[in-house]
This record gives C-alpha cells, sequence and structure tokens, in this order.
C-alpha cells in the first residue's frame, strides 16, 4: 500500500562502501552513515540502514519511502557474473539477416548470455505498413528445443518504435510456450531507433533480471528485518527514481545510477545547477557535468561491458583514480583495494601504499587513519602529481569550451584533490560531500516517458507532441510522481529524412517529485 511522504532513506551501494541517509518531507538531513559494502549486498544493507538509523536516532515507524542506487547492473556485466540466459528473437527476416544478433559481442559474455539466437519473418517499414507478415509458427519451432534452459526471451523487431504489433504477437507465442515464469523484455519498451543497440539493451534487460532480484531482495528483507514498511524505488541513469516493479521489469535502466545520483546530489548540497562534478570514490573518479541540475546525457551510443547500446546515460568520463588506487614507482593503479583499504593502507597499518597515504602526507587529507609514509615517501608524493595530472586530464575532456567553470567535489575520495586545478575557476566542497550519492537518490524526482515514431499526414505536430507529452505525464504519475506537479522536463524531436511525407522521432520525458499523499 502506498503511503504518504514523511522521512526517507536513500542508499548507494558503491563497490567500497554502502552509503545512507535520512531526509525529512522537507528535504533536510537528519542523519547520514556508511558502511563497507559486502560481496552478499545484504550485510552491507543492513549495516547501512541500523547505523543511519542510530546516527539520528530516527523514528522507524515514520520511513515512508526508501531509494536505492547501485552500480551491481554495471559490475554484473563487466564482471560477467550473475547473468540470466536469454533467448533471443528478432522479427526481421529477410530485410535484417546479413547481421545476425549478439554478432559483435564479446566471445565470453556471449557464452553466458546467450539461450539462443533466432532472425524470424516479420518487422515494420518506417510508415507503419509490414514487411512481410509476422509467422509465429517460426517463433514456436524455435522456443519449444529451449523450454526449461533460459531465464527470459528478448524480442526485438525491425522498427517496433514505429508500431509494436509483431512484438506483441511474438510475446503472445511466449507466453504459450514458456510460461508466465520466463521473463520476458520486448524492445519498443526499452530502447529507440537503431536496430542492434535496441537489440542489445534488450537482451541485457533480460539478463540483468537475476541481479535486480537479487538487490531487491537484500533491501526489502533489511527493511522488514527492521520493521519498516516503505515504498521501495530504484534510481535510475538519468537522475530520476523508477518505482520497485518497475525496476524489476527494466533492470538495465539502474546502470549508470550511480553516477547520475552523485550530480544530482551535488546540485542539492550546493544550489548550484550548472556545474562540472567530480565523484571521487575508493577505486575510480566519475567526472560529468550538470546542466540545469540535471546530469548531460552523452549525445553517443554508449557501451557497456564491449556491447553498444542506446539507451540514454549521463555523460561520465571515469578513470582508475581513488582513495584505495595502489601506488607504485613511476605508476598509479589501475588496480585498488578498494574496502580493504582499512586493513592494508599505510596509515592503517597494513602494507600497502594508497593515494589516501599521499594525501595525508602531502597535508590534504586529515583525521583519516595515522600518518605512516614507512620510506614511501617519495612515490606516494610522485603517486599525488600522478593523480592530479589523471584529473585534471578527464575534467578537460567533459568541457566544451576551454574557460573555466566550477567544480564540484564530492564523494569519500574526494579529499585526495588540490584545491587548485587546471581550467576549474573554483573547487567547491559542500557539506556532507561524503555523501553526495545517497542523497541524489533520496531527493531524486520521479520520471516518465514515452517516444514515437510519427508521420504528419494524420496529425498536426501540437497535437502529435502533446499527445505523447500526455502519456509521458501519465507513465510519472503512474510511477509516483505528485499529478499536480509533475511537468515535461524534455521535448526531443528528430526529424527523418528521405522520406515521401514529414515524419520525425518524437521523445517526451516527463517528472514530478514524489507525491506527498
Amino acid at each position: 500500500m502506498s503511503r504518504s511522504l514523511d522521512l526517507r532513506i536513500g542508499i548507494d551501494v558503491g563497490g567500497t562502501n554502502t552509503d545512507a541517509v535520512v531526509l525529512d518531507r522537507d528535504d533536510r538531513l537528519l542523519a547520514k552513515a556508511k558502511a563497507a559494502t559486502s560481496p552478499d549486498v545484504t550485510q552491507g544493507i543492513e549495516d547501512a540502514v541500523d547505523a543511519v538509523l542510530a546516527a539520528g536516532d530516527v523514528d522507524r515507524s515514520r520511513i515512508s519511502h526508501v531509494m536505492l542506487g547501485t552500480t551491481h547492473a554495471t559490475n554484473a556485466v563487466l564482471e560477467r557474473k550473475r547473468l540470466h540466459r536469454v533467448a533471443v528473437v528478432r522479427i526481421g527476416a529477410p530485410a535484417s539477416l546479413s547481421v545476425r544478433p549478439l554478432l559483435a559481442w564479446p566471445a565470453d559474455l556471449k557464452a553466458v548470455v546467450s539461450g539462443g539466437e533466432a532472425v524470424v519473418h516479420g518487422g515494420i517499414e518506417l510508415d507503419g505498413r509490414e514487411i512481410v507478415p509476422f509467422n509465429p509458427d517460426e517463433v514456436r519451432r524455435f522456443l519449444e528445443p529451449l523450454r526449461g534452459t533460459v531465464d527470459a526471451v528478448a524480442i526485438t523487431s525491425v522498427f517496433a518504435p514505429v508500431s509494436n504489433r509483431h512484438e506483441l504477437a511474438a510475446a503472445e507465442v511466449v507466453r504459450e510456450v514458456m510460461g508466465d515464469d520466463v521473463h520476458l523484455s520486448m524492445s519498443h519498451e526499452i530502447g529507440a531507433l537503431g536496430l542492434i543497440e535496441r537489440e542489445n539493451s534488450t537482451v541485457l534487460n533480460g539478463a540483468l533480471l537475476g541481479v535486480a532480484r537479487d538487490v531487491a531482495g537484500a533491501l526489502q528483507g533489511a527493511l522488514d528485518r527492521r520493521g519498516i514498511s516503505a515504498n521501495l524505488f530504484f534510481a535510475q541513469n538519468d537522475g530520476t527514481l523508477m518505482a520497485l516493479e518497475h525496476a524489476l521489469r527494466f533492470p538495465v535502466l539502474t546502470i549508470g545510477s550511480g553516477p547520475a545520483n552523485s550530480l544530482r546530489g551535488a546540485a542539492y548540497l550546493t544550489g548550484r545547477t550548472d556545474a562540472i562534478v567530480i565523484d571521487v570514490g575508493g577505486t575510480s573518479t566519475d567526472i560529468g557535468v550538470l546542466v540545469n541540475g540535471f546530469p548531460r546525457e552523452s549525445s553517443q551510443d554508449v557501451e557497456i561491458g564491449g556491447i553498444r547500446t542506446n539507451f540514454r546515460m549521463p555523460d561520465i568520463v571515469s578513470i582508475a583514480v581513488g582513495g584505495g588506487t595502489i601506488v607504485r614507482d613511476g605508476e598509479i593503479g589501475p588496480d585498488s583495494v578498494g574496502y580493504r583499504i582499512r586493513s592494508e593502507g599505510l596509515a592503517f597499518g597494513g602494507s600497502t601504499p594508497t593515494l589516501t597515504d599521499a594525501a595525508l602526507l602531502t597535508g590534504r587529507a586529515t583525521g583519516i587513519g595515522t600518518p605512516n609514509p614507512s620510506g614511501h615517501e617519495l612515490r606516494l608524493l610522485a603517486g599525488m602529481i600522478l593523480a592530479d595530472e589523471a584529473i585534471a586530464e578527464a575534467i578537460d575532456r567533459v568541457k566544451t569550451s576551454r574557460a573555466e567553470v566550477p567544480l564540484i567535489a564530492v564523494g569519500g575520495g574526494s579529499v585526495l584533490l588540490p584545491d587548485h586545478i587546471p581550467g576549474v575557476s573554483e573547487v567547491i566542497r559542500p557539506q556532507n560531500y561524503d555523501v553526495a550519492n545517497a542523497i541524489g537518490a533520496a531527493i531524486a524526482a520521479v520520471s516518465g516517458s514515452a517516444e514515437e515514431i510519427v508521420t504528419f499526414r494524420a496529425r498536426g505536430h501540437a497535437e502529435a507532441v502533446e499527445s505523447i507529452a500526455a502519456r509521458a505525464r501519465e507513465a510519472a504519475v503512474t510511477a509516483g510522481a505528485d499529478p499536480a506537479r509533475t511537468t515535461v522536463v524534455e521535448v526531443e524531436e528528430t526529424p527523418l529524412t528521405y522520406l515521401t511525407e514529414p515524419a520525425a522521432r518524437i521523445r517526451v520525458k516527463a517528472a514530478g517529485p514524489l507525491a506527498t499523499a
């Protein structure tokens, strides 16, 4: 049952730490805490929830909403672990036979994910007509031998964003043959134009279902054991929230949520709507750009684990520089001690020189362990110089002009940063910088989007945009946004050329704050 907004917990599960914050309905920070991320996810979440409830003496009966941001979907793809097997159905013969499904996938990832691929007859022209009729018997013959051997089915049709009727027809066959327990991903619900990229995203969505269920189960279990009954939301990669049920259907949309949370948290902590944001963690540094208070989105296809996709992602530059980065003679990283820094770093009695030790030696960091260079002074100083150069170069890559711009530094590892960086007008270090990611998850708006390829023969431009916008607003409200305060925040229109009549791809995003009742 949905509850009115009172207190809410924001949680961000990172590679090193799991951060948690408690905010009230006016977005005031009441408590914050950190815990080490655990290999099984569950323990780290439980430790962070316990710590943040104790830190602010929070009445757990007042917790009405919990928002979670996590990098587990990304890590699962990168590590080739915990992924489901997917049967891949493309509706596009004979038009798309020259490029078979998953052709460009890395061999090791394809071996883990693919339960079989087929290209069947069907597909849609850009004007909505059939290329050839859809043949359900082809799908049935492909799936019957796979019954019981795959966890999900991914369906992609040529120009499904124009018309989804062939995908819906194939979905009926999937339910008939495979039953209701097999997860179904359809490309018209996930991707945009671009057959191969949309197909890749749809297959990844099916493969990530198990990861989403594990994380959701860990969170729900942790809350249940503490008597917390709350509405659950997942952060998605555009800096907004989606309800738990939506996240379990579309786990691929959580990829990139970590950096997006940090950018949104940085905007909240500083009041800045336009700036560069740098989030330094224990293992890596992510650098992005705030535009009107939201992450700047990438204009190019995003590659994840060697796979090209075309869903919306923040424009992020990531480098292997963090507080746990190991320092050697003449080089830093890319490996890191990560969450083991409290046992392996020099400042904590260990024997491994890290960038945290370098920050302590140079006076940039204080109150973190006990400075103990142990004869590694020159190595650590040289490592600090290399880190500064890598960060300055990465900042330069996200800038669109030579003009100096403000930089907001967040993340527990941001103590590594100097006060003066080339190309930066000022380094802003807000209070509570170390939990910006969890704050970003907690204060995020709820969004919904709708997309359609339209021709203007049957209706005018304004009518088409308003129809799509109405669907976007409805999607946001369904996800939990306040109907009275949900507005259109983005309209993107891409004209389609070389056609006999005017046509365009129109995408609308609506967003609003959580409903308070």
